[in-house]
């Protein structure tokens, strides 16, 4: 095995995140308090100074914007089956119907035209996911929610610091959904984070974090408790201020890995105008081969990982009888190939170069798409 170990995913944790969790563990404020409220403001400014509510996770995030959207029974809201089934849970957790479309199989995100043709009377919202860095077509995804009546609520659980055409990811929406769990490019060991322009929507979901509880101590919905604590919320603080850098690294041993790989097999593709992040590099791979190739990079000491295997649509939670199950051509195939490569900031070029040469090695055992 050559030298150590390169893990798919590696999560970041630094002095600064040490001394931060030190910090709020000697002052004895450990709930939602200060520090949660500062990730907010601090966060804030990163979307175009859109209203923040932190909460639980990036599924809390979800479910609590939809739900405070009175998303309900009767209602459907169009997702990507090709996705982690969060993003359909929350869905399904409000009482309404996740409706799975296919996907841009270049981007691997939500494809426009075949949420156009899934919407029906019932249809309440969508939910793009910003798939593995990526922005999806927020433009084309906006004006259909526009000229429908539909709620946007962008799934952004893997793209901070994202953007397209200059606007970052989470400022397109009605509201937007991030994730601090801790394989994501930044994070707060658990949390999530809701953003939205709407002030009386960024109200209720604070109401339905804590409770129902509004700032009088009355409670005036009924509400679940999806506050972040203090204790998270200083680590995602110092977090935050790495976004700039680790971005950076993130997208330079992405740039290292097209050069070395685009010539083998089908690499990364950024959409024009999209700041792709690379929460993961993923390649596609002949279906045949993926199994071999990912036992041949485990034996030279490389992680590698299949996101996303099964999708939503054929998971037990959400599959109904196979003779009903949604036609999804791009999202079948995309399952069969695609294989995600270390890219994480903790990454040097020679790691890069190791992983590169293995990843060649291995296909060539076989014929590249």
């Amino acid at each position: 095995m050559d030298d150590a170990f390169i893990p798919v995913a590696r999560p970041e944790i630094g002095t600064a995140e040490i001394h931060a969790a030190l910090r709020v563990l000697r002052s004895g404020q450990l709930a939602q308090g200060r520090e949660v409220a500062a990730l907010e403001t601090e966060f804030s400014a990163h979307v175009h100074g859109r209203q923040c509510v932190a909460v639980s996770s990036g599924t809390s995030a979800l479910w609590l914007i939809l739900h405070a959207l009175g998303i309900t029974a009767g209602d459907e809201v169009i997702v990507p089956s090709f996705s982690f089934p969060a993003t359909a849970a929350a869905v399904a957790l409000t009482g309404a119907a996740p409706v799975f479309a296919d996907i841009d199989p270049a981007t691997y995100c939500l494809d426009p035209h075949a949420v156009a043709a899934a919407i029906t009377p019932r249809t309440a919202a969508v939910i793009p996911v910003h798939l593995y860095g990526q922005c999806a077509a927020l433009d084309q995804f906006r004006a259909l929610a526009q000229h429908h009546g539909l709620a946007l609520v962008e799934d952004a659980a893997q793209a901070h610091g994202a953007a397209l055409d200059g606007h970052p990811a989470g400022t397109f929406g009605t509201a937007a959904a991030f994730s601090f769990y801790t394989t994501k490019n930044i994070h707060a060991v658990e949390g999530g984070m809701t953003v939205t322009a709407d002030a009386q929507l960024a109200e209720k979901i604070r109401m339905l974090r804590n409770q129902g509880m509004n700032a009088q101590g009355l409670h005036e919905l009924v509400g679940v408790n999806a506050r972040m604590t203090d204790l998270s919320a200083a680590i995602g603080r110092a977090q935050l201020r790495k976004l700039a850098p680790v971005t950076d690294a993130r997208r330079h041993n992405a740039a290292l890995l097209d050069a070395a790989l685009g010539a083998v097999t089908t690499i990364p593709w950024s959409a024009p105008g999209a700041r792709h992040v690379y929460h993961q590099y993923t390649i596609r791979v002949d279906a045949g081969l993926r199994a071999g190739i990912i036992t041949s990079l485990r034996s030279r000491g490389i992680g590698a990982a299949v996101h996303y295997r099964v999708p939503i649509h054929r998971q037990p939670a959400f599959s109904p009888a196979d003779s009903a199950r949604p036609h999804l051509p791009h999202t079948d195939t995309a399952a069969d190939q695609v294989l995600c490569l270390p890219v994480h900031p903790s990454l040097t070029d020679t790691d890069l170069h190791r992983v590169a040469d293995a990843v060649r090695d291995a296909i060539s055992a076989g014929s590249p798409l």
